[in-house]
């Protein structure tokens, strides 16, 4: 099995090539693409969901859950798997393999391909609700929140948790339309919240804000309108406590180690 780049491995490759952060060319595409199989490898098929659909109740229903997963979700990954045939894209590779230099493509194997793997990704960092995971205050141990090496990075990066809980939710808040937030670990290794469009992702070459995504939500009204309508800032607030922050650590050592 081929051995990936560690994140500093890949951060020493970039200084010695005299590559810097927002510098898209060949290098740093494969680069990044090495760096992403290695944290993620997403299949081109559709994973089952890893939890009844009535489990994220009250706060993300069941029949939203059904119909986000069987039918959106689905038809992304099926859209997707055609694109490739059409395209002679090898679907053994990891699907962020194709992420990474997706201007090379069409739109439909941008859309549905970024539609599949946000969604994978989507699935993994949600579980059983809890309180909400905000620390009592500075200092205070998270309840079912970030912790370790992750709530210590969200603090560097951010000041504190509190205000990352901010960023994300305004991003997540004022993204025109439909798309997603993010919170991803860019090429130095630093946490950053950003969003995107549609069914764009920070893997992707065109993308504004590039890294590793470790934290995504979907504020495409499907995710959310059934049981909220158009009140998009309550489900984004609804929306942490059932975040999986285990789930969440794991996807940030494997881009920082």
């Amino acid at each position: 099995m081929k051995n990936y780049p560690s994140r500093r491995e890949f951060l020493a490759t970039t200084a010695k090539a005299g590559l810097t952060v927002g510098l898209v060319g060949t290098a740093f595409s494969d680069l990044l693409a090495q760096t992403a199989q290695a944290v993620a490898g997403t299949g081109f098929t559709q994973k089952p969901l890893p939890y009844a659909y009535t489990a994220l109740e009250p706060h993300i229903d069941a029949r939203t859950m059904e119909i986000h997963y069987s039918k959106h979700a689905a038809a992304y990954a099926s859209n997707l798997r055609d694109a490739a045939k059409e395209e002679g894209v090898d679907t053994a590779q990891p699907l962020e393999q194709v992420l990474t230099s997706i201007s090379k493509y069409s739109a439909k194997m941008r859309n549905n391909g970024g539609g599949h793997y946000n969604h994978e990704l989507f699935w993994s960092i949600l579980g059983a609700p809890t309180e909400g995971g905000l620390p009592a205050a500075e200092g205070v141990p998270a309840v079912a929140g970030p912790d370790g090496a992750l709530l210590k990075a969200i603090k560097t990066s951010f000041g504190s948790y509190e205000a990352f809980v901010s960023q994300f939710e305004t991003a997540s808040k004022t993204r025109f339309g439909s798309g997603w937030a993010w919170l991803l670990v860019d090429a130095t290794g630093k946490l950053v919240v950003s969003s995107t469009p549609n069914q764009d992702n920070p893997l992707m070459d065109i993308a504004e804000v590039k890294g590793t995504p470790i934290l995504g939500l979907d504020v495409w009204e499907h995710a959310y309108y059934l049981h909220y309508q158009n009140r998009r800032p309550d489900y984004v607030t609804a929306f942490w406590k059932v975040v999986n922050w285990k789930a969440v650590a794991d996807r940030f050592a494997a881009a920082t180690t």
